[in-house]
């Protein structure tokens, strides 16, 4: 069986996505990234991260504010027919309105997740995997910020979802940050990309 085949290049090559793909043993003065212009490259990587992060945080936040102050305790509204309408709701459950009697584990998961990710960006030298967990960051923090600070209480908030489909799961936009950002590491999983921006195929 053959091994797999793993290429690693220089963490900031132009235009590549992030993705290290430069031949070992090039010569000195080949284009090969200085320990300064590495250190700026990730920075950048860790500054899209979180600039992410927080663009999805602050749109989760400012949809809840508006859903609890105008929609909550009045009927639904139609967007989309039958299809499609915002309906406030309170979830204490996953996202989706799984796991309801979980409250509290689905809490620590979240916190979990955003000390996992924090602990990843030291690693990160790639601009897709910045975008995505920044997506999962952004999410979890915006759903653990109901955990914490609605009621009934510290870590048994329920979350505000609002966004109903027909025949689907009620939710917000910190779970489809959720999902989007899962969806990409998955597509950039299957194309050999790993954070630290190597590339691998099997």
């Amino acid at each position: 069986m053959a091994e797999a085949e793993r290429i690693i290049g220089t963490p900031d090559t132009p235009d590549d996505g992030g993705e290290q793909t430069a031949a070992a043993g090039a010569p000195a003065g080949s284009g090969a990234s200085t320990p300064a212009e590495t250190r700026r490259g990730r920075g950048r990587r860790i500054a899209l991260l979180f600039a992410v992060a927080a663009f999805a945080y602050a749109l989760d936040l400012i949809s809840k504010l508006l859903v609890v102050a105008k929609l909550e305790g009045h009927e639904p509204i139609r967007l989309v027919g039958d299809w499609l309408e915002l309906n406030a709701t309170r979830n204490p459950g996953a996202a989706f309105g799984f796991g309801a009697a979980f409250t509290v584990i689905f809490t620590l998961i979240a916190a979990a997740v955003i000390v996992v990710i924090m602990r990843l960006a030291r690693k990160l030298y790639s601009y897709p995997w910045a975008i995505a967990l920044g997506l999962l960051l952004g999410g979890a923090l915006g759903n653990l910020t109901d955990r914490i600070f609605r009621s009934p209480g510290v870590f048994e908030g329920k979350v505000v979802d609002f966004i109903a489909p027909k025949g689907f799961a009620v939710f917000n936009l910190a779970d489809s940050a959720i999902v989007c950002g899962g969806i990409l590491i998955v597509l950039l999983s299957f194309r050999g990309l790993d954070p630290d921006g190597t590339v691998h195929k099997d």
